[in-house]
């Protein structure tokens, strides 16, 4: 065999094989690129659509963000301000390894939820409610509300009535009226209310770790409230807009609800702390409790504003007895 032909013989094996190494590569890489790109692919597991953002959307395009935990009769948590569905995390683990299902949502421009520039109100807070219940078909729903959180099952209430409501609860709440007015003599001057914008605007993120103090009592001789509490309730605090955030301390403090409150005709129960820093118990659950027929009226004695975290056992205990009555 003469030299030129071995030449052949060996380009020709080295061509064979980089052909065939390419061939393997595509048979790997081809069907695993096809897979991908099929829309209708099969899901990894079938509990492929259990990981995906559970959102509801408002009729004004508003994506708002709920958990849903649980098994069980529906129970429905509205958070406070500025704060969002996480901050009722000790009540939703109890009450779902309690045999409930619980849901809580961040409300629109808190949380994970969308952040409009609008719909800071408490009318587009209970629509916003209601959308929920109607896209989740739920039904015999025990809905309870923490600080701002309760003007918005009030409001729901007033607007809605109480046909999906089996239950009700309001706990540290600012229902009937926090700003104090001539018919409402208890309640905080507005020149409160315009320090909180002032501090928002001036250094949102200074005014929220100094906020988080009294909130939990923290500023109370002998309190223990931890460092990561604190910090829990700023980042919480962060992660809500901006113009939410001020367009909310006008909703809070200065809607009356007092006409929603009277149309309650469901078991409720009203949890205050008679030392809250922040929504004083005298002008919200001890008026609240004059408003609304029959409620069960819990009072703890020292118990700051943030009970559901400071107080969670208690808090947890008295509403699963409400719950199961």
């Amino acid at each position: 065999m003469s030299n030129t032909d071995a030449n052949m013989i060996v380009n020709m094996s080295r061509r064979n094989l980089v052909t065939r190494a390419a061939s393997m590569a595509a048979a790997l890489v081809v069907p695993s690129i096809s897979a991908a790109a099929k829309p209708d692919a099969a899901p990894a597991s079938p509990n492929h659509k259990e990981h995906r953002m559970s959102t509801i959307t408002t009729r004004d395009g508003t994506q708002i963000y709920y958990k849903d935990w649980g098994k069980g009769p529906t129970v429905v948590l509205s958070h406070g301000w500025p704060l969002n569905a996480d901050s009722w995390e000790d009540q939703a683990l109890f009450l779902a390894e309690h045999g409930y299902r619980v849901i809580a949502h961040d409300r629109r421009g808190f949380g994970r939820s969308t952040q409009p520039w609008s719909g800071y109100d408490y009318d587009t807070f209970a629509d916003d409610l209601a959308t929920l219940f109607q896209t989740l078909d739920l039904k015999d729903v025990a809905l309870f509300g923490f600080s701002m959180g309760g003007g918005e099952v009030a409001r729901y209430v007033g607007r809605y009535g109480t046909s999906r409501i089996s239950k009700a609860g309001l706990i540290s709440a600012v229902p009937p009226l926090m700003l104090q007015a001539p018919n409402n003599p208890e309640g905080t001057p507005l020149a409160a209310f315009d320090g909180i914008r002032a501090g928002v605007r001036a250094d949102r993120s200074q005014f929220f770790k100094e906020v988080s103090r009294p909130f939990f009592g923290a500023n109370r001789e002998g309190a223990k409230i931890s460092q990561g509490t604190l910090d829990w309730f700023w980042l919480m605090s962060m992660q809500a807009s901006t113009k939410g955030t001020l367009d909310c301390v006008k909703a809070f403090s200065e809607t009356d609800f007092t006409g929603d409150l009277r149309k309650f005709d469901r078991p409720t129960l009203i949890i205050h702390g008679d030392d809250d820093q922040i929504v004083p118990i005298g002008a919200a659950g001890l008026a609240s409790a004059k408003i609304v027929k029959n409620p069960t009226l819990k009072v703890y004695s020292g118990a700051p504003h943030g009970l559901t975290i400071t107080r969670k056992d208690q808090v947890n205990t008295d509403v699963l007895a409400f719950l199961k009555a």
